[in-house]
């Protein structure tokens, strides 16, 4: 009896692993870390007395963070499941204060009824339908074969350029590398297989895939899940009116980030511009392929020019107010009239398909958790602890003692929505112990998070690019360190100096907000 129960045991461990492995995943990291994570959560709800300066609803939420953290790291379940079962776990723990027997439902799902995160609902179904009716493609190609696509560099500065289009459709840097996946193969394909075009090949890809879409993705408000955290965060403290132009307006700089990782990859890789036989004349004709747009392209693009119109004229516009509405209501507004009876050709079955739903219960339960962390006071207790770290240093030793401490903690994370979710609250709490201007120190400090360059498994969208197999490891740590360096370099001396340009220097926290 015990032989064939220890057989059925060993039999459904088996069952386990061949499924965790089916999904890509590591068996051992996958169990250790679900293990690891219960019982730290366990010990701090329920065994290990509280923290100097923490309540027992506190213990709870920094365990239910720390739960959270360790199953984003070891990947033991998937990121969105992970994400909605925060909520779950501030009710089970009763975490934040029920009143009158009754849990606070308002603020466990507040991240789920935040405005913001409607508005990426909005922008992830046009990201769906744009890639059913295949014009994401349609734009990619348009825009390279107008460069004239005939070397790697050509191809590189077009991609970029299609980065930025598609950041406006398409939101999430992960998204857009997979939407651009197939022509980047398709361009590298055409490159022969010299030592000049191999590492021409790495540095197509690497640029396009990832510093492209990451760089744009600062600019533009929802082309980065982590900037809607950062604007929840900041508006909830009284920082409002930020719309999607004072966002590129904050944000703008960045774009010259591009700059240098080409100057640096295009050094490092000694790609001199290699030269893509038929490269211009191929994307020419793939463009030409595509035939002239169709009704429902132009109909895509007719609503989403609809929505961008409501989205610069809202509440605090500084073109002209047409109205006051947030922009979580002008994006379910615009959901209304994507699927309007026969307004779109696709199904809605398909558009579920394309949706990336993960993303939206990750970034969900991602905003709930900065509230609950806020709320409970793990936010400031946790500020109070690293505020030792750097104290008695003036306004730029400060800064960038955060940006390596947030990249040596990025080495073992992937989700750098998760990242932001637990640093961001932190860091915005910091600011007044160390007399720095809270939205300028928190954007400095969060957005190095968006550079981790150093492995491919930091970022989704590197997990993509190196799904090509045209660079190791080691060819992206050795141009990815130095690409840190300079998003670090260029966080203090390019986006310090230009938020106190805009009114907000980080070094005066009385500073009047710009908006």
């Amino acid at each position: 009896m015990t032989q064939v129960s220890s057989a059925a045991g060993r039999s459904f461990l088996g069952y386990l692993c061949e499924n965790i492995r089916n999904r890509g995943k590591n068996p051992l990291r996958a169990f250790t870390g679900f293990a690891l994570a219960w019982v730290a959560f366990f010990l701090l709800w329920t065994v290990i007395p509280a923290f100097d300066g923490l309540t027992h609803n506190g213990m709870a939420v920094l365990g239910i963070v720390v739960w959270a953290s360790i199953m984003w790291v070891s990947e033991a379940m998937p990121a969105g499941v992970t994400g909605i079962s925060i909520p779950t776990m501030l009710l089970i723990t009763q975490a934040l204060p029920w009143n009158n027997g009754k849990p606070p439902m308002a603020t466990i799902f507040a991240g789920f009824t935040d405005h913001v995160i409607w508005l990426c609902l909005f922008a992830f179904m046009v990201a769906a339908v744009m890639q059913l009716i295949g014009l994401d493609r349609r734009i990619a190609l348009g825009i390279l074969a107008r460069f004239k696509a005939s070397s790697v560099c050509r191809v590189i500065w077009g991609m970029f350029f299609v980065n930025i289009v598609l950041g406006f459709l398409v939101p999430a840097a992960n998204a857009r590398a997979a939407t651009l996946l197939p022509v980047v193969q398709g361009i590298c394909n055409l490159l022969g297989d010299t030592p000049e075009e191999r590492a021409a090949k790495k540095a197509l890809v690497i640029q396009s895939l990832v510093y492209g879409s990451m760089i744009c993705g600062m600019f533009i408000m929802t082309a980065h899940l982590p900037n809607m955290i950062l604007v929840g965060i900041f508006e909830k403290n009284g920082f409002t009116n930020i719309n999607f132009l004072n966002w590129m307006l904050l944000q703008f700089p960045y774009l010259g980030m591009f700059v240098l990782t080409n100057w640096w990859t295009r050094y490092y890789f000694k790609t001199n511009c290699v030269s893509i036989a038929g490269g211009s004349a191929t994307i020419e004709k793939s463009y030409k392929e595509l035939g002239p747009m169709s009704m429902a392209e132009k109909t895509l693009l007719g609503i989403f020019l609809l929505v961008g119109f409501m989205f610069v004229t809202g509440k605090g516009s500084f073109i002209y107010e047409l109205h006051r509405q947030p922009l979580g209501v002008i994006g379910l507004v615009g959901m209304m009239v994507l699927f309007a009876p026969g307004m779109m050709p696709c199904s809605w079955k398909a558009v579920q398909q394309k949706t990336i739903w993960g993303t939206f219960l990750l970034l969900g339960g991602a905003m709930t958790m900065t509230t609950a962390m806020t709320q409970a006071g793990v936010a400031q207790w946790l500020a109070d602890h690293i505020h030792s770290m750097v104290v008695g240093m003036n306004w730029w030793q400060t800064v960038l003692t955060m940006m390596v401490g947030t990249h040596i903690i990025r080495l073992g994370m992937l989700s750098n929505v998760a990242a932001v979710a637990m640093l961001a609250p932190v860091v915005f709490a910091m600011a007044p112990k160390l007399g720095l201007h809270p939205v300028a120190f928190t954007l400095l400090v969060c957005d190095t998070d968006t550079f981790a360059y150093l492995l491919p498994t930091q970022i989704t969208a590197a997990v993509i690019a190196h799904s090509t197999e045209t660079f190791s490891t080691s060819d992206y740590a050795k141009v990815g360190s130095v690409a840190v360096l300079i998003a670090i370099a260029y966080g203090v001396c390019i986006m310090a100096p230009w938020y106190a340009l805009l009114g907000m220097p980080v070094w005066n926290p009385a500073a009047a907000w710009p908006f």
